[in-house]
């Protein structure tokens, strides 16, 4: 695991499997993700001043497994669309993706690097809708991205130029290049999704999994891949 400076107010945090960002305003910070289960210690002890909220971008446990012992370590607010709420809460299984043959060796293979078993589950959970603003970064929007969940969620950043997007959107661990996140439960949607994050425009766009992508992108043809490297994630 380890800490990557993108901006002077924004870390990548880093896992053996997916990873989440710490933004700073001041001395309150704010987690998008949150890790799988076992992280929680970790990231407090690398958090600046007090962690105010944890937004959580979808239900996978790559992306939620440490919400629940951070928010008990820290007293922060946990946030989540209210469409994958009832899974994070784990009062229903999330629905599960509809793979492509591609994706069906990455998974398993994503899964081997997960703890096994059920983890700690946040006490409280605010639920998130689309268009709604959050006090951060000079005020974040929510966007409703759905297609890799019923719920998943990007963030922006309109002031700074920053785009958090969850697995709706991919950089590639072969070149780097911007690609449709995998896993997704349903795969017109999610392209929907995608181009729909694409025209934001961003300056920093800011991924699940893989580094982040400089500037402005357009959504390529997206196909499955002629070869793919190590799995992004189970998410």
């Amino acid at each position: 695991m380890d800490v990557i400076e993108l901006l002077p107010r924004l870390h990548l945090l880093r896992f053996p499997v997916g990873q989440a960002y710490l933004w700073r305003d001041g001395d309150e910070s704010t987690l998008i993700d949150a890790g799988p289960a076992g992280s929680a210690e970790w990231i407090a002890a690398r958090v600046p001043g007090r962690l105010r909220r944890i937004v959580l971008t979808h239900f996978h446990e790559d992306h939620v497994g440490g919400a629940g012992e951070l928010a008990a370590l820290t007293g922060a607010e946990v946030l989540a669309h209210r469409l994958d709420a009832p899974a994070v809460r784990g009062e229903v299984p999330g629905p599960p993706p509809v793979f492509e043959d591609w994706e069906r060796p990455l998974h398993a293979e994503a899964l081997r690097h997960l703890p096994q078993g059920e983890f700690e589950r946040p006490s409280k959970l605010t639920e998130l809708s689309g268009g709604d603003l959050l006090d951060f970064g000079g005020e974040a929007r929510v966007v409703h991205v759905p297609g890799h969940t019923p719920g998943s969620v990007a963030l922006h950043l309109p002031e700074h130029g920053v785009l958090f997007t969850g697995d709706a959107v991919a950089a590639s661990p072969a070149d780097g290049n911007v690609m449709l996140g995998v896993f997704n439960v349903d795969r017109a949607q999610a392209l929907c999704s995608f181009e729909k994050l694409a025209e934001l425009g961003p300056d920093l766009t800011c991924c699940g999994h893989g580094g982040p992508i400089m500037g402005p992108w357009s959504p390529p043809p997206v196909s499955a891949p002629t070869s793919t490297p190590r799995p992004p994630s189970p998410s």
